[in-house]
């Protein structure tokens, strides 16, 4: 990740409004003070253009054939990486608590898929993402981020870039400090509950 890189992510975030302060409850259950929204800056086409072209870039050397990205969150950014790539945009989304592949979308076998999220926080969804593409025969050969706030960083079994990074302390609900002052909650993710 270049330092100007990542500046230039982090700007576009905070001049857009994605960024927010409060109490959020994250689409993996945690709760966190800081949450990022990165529908508010996607919803500028130029923007979003931008940042995919920013996050492609990262990885010209994958030989990548297709994106595959989360639903809904992953949708956006993920169809800007694959024009910038010249190569289709795919995404998987939840049916029955699964993540599965629908509206006729398939993958070829051997076909080489890069896996393009908004946020990671936990990177539960693109893994869950990735079984899926590996079960259609798929390889995956790499993870992309506009904003990783993982604490652990886990290895994800394939190359992981993001534009940025950023400490965004999350807790588990019974020890999270807001509950325990009263702070009332938002859950502004795309997962229901």
């Amino acid at each position: 990740m270049k330092t100007d890189t990542a500046e230039r992510t982090i700007e576009l975030l905070t001049e857009s409004g994605a960024l927010s302060r409060g109490h959020f409850k994250l689409s993996s259950g945690r709760h966190s003070d800081e949450y990022c929204q990165c529908a508010r800056v996607l919803e500028r086409p130029e923007v979003a253009g931008e940042l995919g072209a920013m996050l492609a870039e990262m990885f010209l050397d994958e030989e990548v054939d297709v994106v595959v990205s989360p639903a809904l969150g992953g949708i956006v950014i993920g169809h800007e990486v694959a024009r910038a790539l010249g190569v289709r945009s795919l995404f998987a989304e939840r049916e029955g608590g699964k993540m599965t592949l629908r509206r006729g979308f398939s993958l070829r076998e051997g076909e080489r898929a890069l896996i393009i999220e908004d946020v990671r926080t936990t990177g539960g969804s693109v893994l869950e993402v990735a079984e899926v593409v590996r079960a259609a025969g798929g390889t995956v050969v790499g993870f992309g981020f506009i904003l990783d706030r993982s604490q652990d960083a886990k290895d994800l079994g394939a190359p992981t870039r993001a534009l940025a990074r950023r400490r965004m302390e999350s807790h588990e609900p019974e020890r999270c400090p807001l509950c325990a002052g009263g702070v009332p909650i938002e859950k502004p993710g795309s997962r229901p509950g």
